[in-house]
């Protein structure tokens, strides 16, 4: 990791190349995926640890560079799923997914512009 704070990053950070190949994760996300293999995940690609339709979805995210925002809910924690696009000196790199666990209840404000 580049910065040390994300290393110790409460919420799961999964950085991928343009083409699917998980190039970074923090510990979270270790731990998060550690049944799937943690840290050896790094070097493989993403698309190989989703089944379908998931797969499908986000091969299209990678080529078409979008965003797919979600919150779900998996033995009574929910989270928010954040998965976008980023770039570096303006050039694609691929995307990041943050998993960040969220209450099942949240206050929802509306602010003046």
């Amino acid at each position: 990791m580049r910065y040390e704070w994300v290393k110790d990053f409460c919420g799961a950070i999964t950085v991928c190349s343009p083409d699917g190949t998980i190039v970074e994760m923090n510990e979270k996300a270790c731990r998060t995926f550690e049944k799937d293999g943690g840290s050896r995940l790094i070097g493989k690609n993403v698309l190989d640890c989703h089944p379908e339709p998931a797969r499908t979805k986000l091969r299209e995210l990678l080529d078409d560079q979008k965003s797919n925002i979600y919150t779900i809910e998996k033995a009574g924690v929910k989270k928010l799923i954040y998965q976008v696009p980023w770039y570096q000196d303006g050039r694609y790199g691929g995307m990041v997914e943050l998993s960040i666990e969220i209450p099942s209840e949240m206050p929802h404000f509306i602010r003046k512009g």
